[in-house]
């Protein structure tokens, strides 16, 4: 009989240190997020502190666990038998094959990706080359097991720090863990990579990822390393699959079950609980939620009949919304402004000087006191300005896959004669923005429309607010001489990570990469293309609608907290409309359709945002997550959740904060049933 003891305790001791060294970067990175959080930020008791790291611990246990498969795999792999006639030969004709099919008899992936074509068949060169010597150099496989069980354990060891520190700055950024934000982000690697060149000190980050990450790998397998050939030894693997099939099973229960106690009314206790690794994978494989199976829901009629009530229409929420006996032929310009909160501006009590354009604009303009964004992502708020519709549960109707043409301004506009452009300063594929306006209808014009002359500067995302607004400035300049109206929607860059822009243009240098730089030169960047734009012909006869896409932070002490939804929004028009100032609450979804009523145009509606002018309108307001879904309406918020979880809160003011939140404890049933109608209709008519 073989003795396989010392294989089956190689893979042993190399999993336990995998695991242990895993629990120990977990603790750290909890003491950290705490320590940048602050105590009195988290406002969390001593019992869930001890609960953040007791669960954690358990949390990053299990999914340890789980990742110890690429391990296992390698293990397996390990032996003679794939060496032995005639297995070996087999191996090695099947791996010249492939070769040759990928190299001269696959022209789909090679004109899908030609780059990622040409890697798999260098992937594949080597493979084929390096599994021939050794199944002919048989003096070559202990070596070639020792360099690879190395360099797995390098991989393990060098991950496990990277996502420790990617936790740390995805935390700064957002004061969450993972979530749909980290995943849509992955899809868009260029630009991802190179926001986070342009952010932070790669170069020397790296450098001591890799050092880090090689004498820690080093002093704590390097024994393992070097006892490897004992992985040749027979016998062994199919105890050791047992057990990891065991351990695996259990860890896929553990994450399930911990999930559900993740359910505090403190979000940041639930997020510190959590494992963000974990946490990306379900988000990743959750970005798209069935709404009546999982919140709350009326049976189908009532919800309809409800809904119908509110808005007095019929069917799935058809009327007709009437205009003025006299439409108004405005062109409308909606700038879009990346990451505006409020609170940058000084009206809304941020600090004097940072948005002079803005708070000049706003005390001539029709402006909203008490505006709020359907989410925290540009597609939340390109959603609802164009659609009209509530935030949908998982991913933005934006992101889908079947896009197809839906009821939007722009289309109704059409239909009176205008010309609609959407304008982006990046590659208008980020975030299926192109697709998706094309879908509507919309003429694109994004950084491949640009000519080299027409940019100034630019970094990862795309081009500087400036030259966008020139380009813009010069389609119109180009549109408008045909006599038709038009209506051009703009999203503006410059207010985003990694905030660089031109020298000279503000007093806080580019090199700064701040947030407060980026805000500021936004601000100045409006401030010159409203000075360009007073200048043209068509200036006079347009209505310039300018809103926020989302906050910068959603981050708070509750899940959906008011005053990271809260954003500016603006209707200028100077000797067309009087200045006049909304204080009630009012959605994000509202806007355009109020443009809509000032132009006069009647139409046919399935819309969901309302004129806030209206005398039938109810101040309320759709603001979400991915998951939790907020209807506000006069100071109470209902938050309707996965697993059919309902939960009010009620704005009681303070200090610091207007818009601080209260729970609830007893639920508002009206008020409850309203908002599951209004979201599982929207969800039902448009998904």
């Amino acid at each position: 009989m073989k003795n396989y003891g010392p294989a089956a305790s190689l893979v042993g001791k190399i999993a336990v240190k995998i695991v242990l060294f895993t629990l120990i970067i977990g603790f750290v990175v909890r003491s950290v997020m705490i320590g940048i959080t602050g105590t009195s930020v988290l406002n969390m008791s001593f019992m869930q502190y001890c609960g953040a790291y007791l669960l954690g611990m358990v949390n990053d246990l299990a999914f340890a666990t789980l990742s110890l498969v690429f391990v296992w795999a390698f293990v397996l792999s390990v032996g003679r038998f794939k060496y032995t006639k005639p297995v070996g030969w087999s191996i090695l004709v099947a791996l010249v094959v492939g070769t040759f099919i990928l190299k001269w008899f696959c022209p789909v992936l090679h004109e899908f990706n030609r780059g990622l074509a040409r890697v798999l068949v260098w992937v594949m060169v080597y493979w084929t080359v390096v599994f021939g010597l050794r199944l002919f150099l048989p003096r070559m496989r202990g070596g070639w097991t020792r360099f690879w069980l190395a360099a797995i354990l390098f991989l393990y060891i060098a991950i496990i720090y990277l996502n420790g520190v990617g936790e740390y700055f995805f935390w700064d950024e957002f004061g969450v863990r993972y979530n749909f934000i980290a995943v849509d982000y992955l899809v868009y690697t260029s630009e991802v990579i190179g926001n986070i060149m342009e952010s932070y000190p790669m170069v020397p980050l790296t450098v001591v990822l890799v050092a880090v990450s090689g004498v820690t790998a080093w002093l704590l397998f390097r024994r393992q390393i070097q006892q490897s050939n004992d992985l040749y030894l027979g016998g062994w693997k199919l105890r050791v699959t047992g057990a990891y099939f065991v351990g695996g099973v259990l860890s896929l229960w553990l994450l399930s079950a911990m999930s559900s106690l993740q359910k505090s009314d403190n979000l940041y206790y639930n997020e510190l609980q959590a494992n963000g690794a974990y946490r990306f994978f379900d988000a990743f494989l959750k970005n798209r939620l069935d709404y009546e199976r999982f919140y709350y829901s009326l049976p189908e009629s009532q919800a309809a009949d409800l809904v119908n009530n509110l808005y007095d229409s019929t069917g799935r929420l058809e009327r007709f919304v009437a205009g003025d006996s006299i439409e108004h032929r405005y062109n409308v310009v909606l700038i879009t402004m990346e990451s505006m909160s409020a609170d940058y501006m000084e009206h809304f009590g941020g600090k004097p000087g940072v948005t002079p354009t803005l708070d000049s604009l706003y005390s001539r303009s029709i402006s909203f006191d008490r505006m709020f964004a359907n989410g925290n992502r540009t597609v939340r708020g390109l959603e609802a300005l164009s659609l009209s519709l509530p935030p949908s549960a998982g991913q933005s109707l934006i992101k889908r896959p079947d896009l197809k043409m839906r009821p939007n301004v722009g289309g109704i506009l059409r239909e009176k004669g205008y010309q609609t452009f959407f304008f982006y300063g990046g590659k208008s594929y980020f975030d299926n923005m192109g697709p998706f306006f094309k879908s509507l209808g919309f003429e694109i014009v994004d950084k491949d429309d640009f000519k080299p002359g027409e940019i100034e500067f630019s970094h990862v995302w795309g081009v500087c607010d400036e030259d966008s607004y020139l380009k813009m400035l010069s389609t119109l300049d180009d549109k408008s001489a045909t006599g038709a109206p038009f209506y051009a929607q703009i999203m503006t860059i410059s207010n985003h990570r990694p905030y660089t822009y031109p020298e000279g243009r503000i007093d806080i240098p580019p090199t700064a990469k701040s947030r407060e730089g980026g805000v500021k030169y936004s601000d100045y960047a409006l401030g010159r293309f409203m000075a360009e734009a007073s200048t043209k012909p068509w200036f006079e006869n347009t209505l310039f609608v300018i809103v926020a896409d989302h906050c910068a932070s959603s981050a708070g002490g509750t899940e959906l907290p008011l005053d990271k939804y809260h954003i500016p929004a603006m209707i200028y028009a100077p000797g067309l409309l009087e200045p006049m100032t909304v204080q009630h609450t009012v959605s994000q979804i509202d806007l355009m359709p109020t443009v809509l009523s000032l132009l006069g145009v009647g139409y046919d509606s399935t819309f969901y945002g309302r004129d806030v002018f209206a005398p039938d309108y109810t101040p309320r307001a759709f603001l979400a997550t991915y998951q939790d879904l907020g209807y506000l309406e006069g100071d109470t918020l209902t938050v309707l959740s996965p697993v059919k979880r309902v939960r009010q809160y009620v704005v009681k003011p303070e200090p610091a904060n207007p818009l601080n939140l209260e729970k609830i404890e007893v639920i508002d049933s009206v008020q409850a049933n309203r908002a599951a109608a209004l979201y599982q209709t929207s969800a039902l008519w448009n998904d």
